[in-house]
């Protein structure tokens, strides 16, 4: 009896997934040898972060130049019109027109009594957690809490004001980008000091007047913030020395 033939062997052609993995392993070595050169060995996870960083870092480098640059220009400008006003009349009455305002303009630098008033965010915990019922923004010192004082310190008649000493004008704006203030084309990180010449208990007065210092200070008991006031008998705030960018002005009346 002959026995029966083995089944014939069944040839299968190359699946799809078979047929996709060189593609897929070819794809794969180009991406890495991709994010290897653009890397450079760097971190691409933090590119964007330390782009940022290194870009503020340059712009405050260029601020600095360039006020330097500006403050020679003003120098030169000066000695300009001192000599022109010593021998022209109208040009010597336009001076001193223009240095009777410059005290009200703040481009006069003051000294005298007043307050140093400090604002900080809250201390880290050393296990890095929030106080009881506290959100990560209340922790920190924000635009408000800095225009509410500033705001207060004026409505006290404060002669001058300071903020981490740039003065602070008509047109100045206080702005911050979280805890980040925005001053005159500058960034400054908590703490935040204002300076104010004037008459302390006046400022005093008007702080604990204030209702948005109120708040402030609800969320410095609540949360432990920073809000230091202490009177100086002797202090002084500089010129202001940025652009004056006035858009538009009008004559006051009489």
């Amino acid at each position: 009896m002959t026995p029966p033939e083995p089944p014939a062997r069944v040839r299968r052609g190359p699946s799809a997934w078979g047929a996709l993995v060189p593609v897929v392993a070819l794809a794969a070595g180009l991406l890495f040898a991709t994010s290897g050169q653009t890397a450079e060995g760097s971190d691409l996870r933090a590119g964007n972060v330390t782009e940022l960083s290194g870009l503020i870092a340059q712009r405050d480098e260029v601020i600095a130049e360039q006020q330097q640059q500006l403050a020679d220009l003003q120098r030169q400008a000066r000695e300009l019109t001192d000599h022109a006003a010593s021998r022209d009349g109208a040009v010597a009455q336009a001076q001193a027109a223009g240095d009777a305002g410059a005290l009200s303009a703040g481009l006069v630098a003051l000294r005298g009594r007043g307050v140093e008033i400090t604002l900080d965010d809250a201390p880290r915990r050393p296990d890095g957690s929030l106080p009881m019922g506290a959100r990560p923004d209340d922790v920190v010192i924000h635009q408000s809490d800095v225009q509410a004082v500033v705001n207060a310190v004026w409505a006290a008649g404060a002669d001058g004001v300071a903020i981490m000493d740039q003065r602070l004008i008509a047109t100045s704006a206080v702005r911050c980008v979280g805890n980040v203030l925005l001053l005159q084309g500058r960034t400054y990180s908590p703490p935040f000091v204002v300076t104010a010449i004037g008459d302390p208990a006046a400022i005093r007065a008007q702080l604990a007047a204030s209702p948005q210092v109120a708040v402030f200070q609800q969320a410095v008991e609540d949360f432990g913030l920073t809000f230091a006031v202490r009177d100086r008998p002797e202090m002084a705030v500089p010129a202001y020395t940025a652009p004056l960018d006035m858009a538009y002005a009008t004559a006051a009346d009489g």
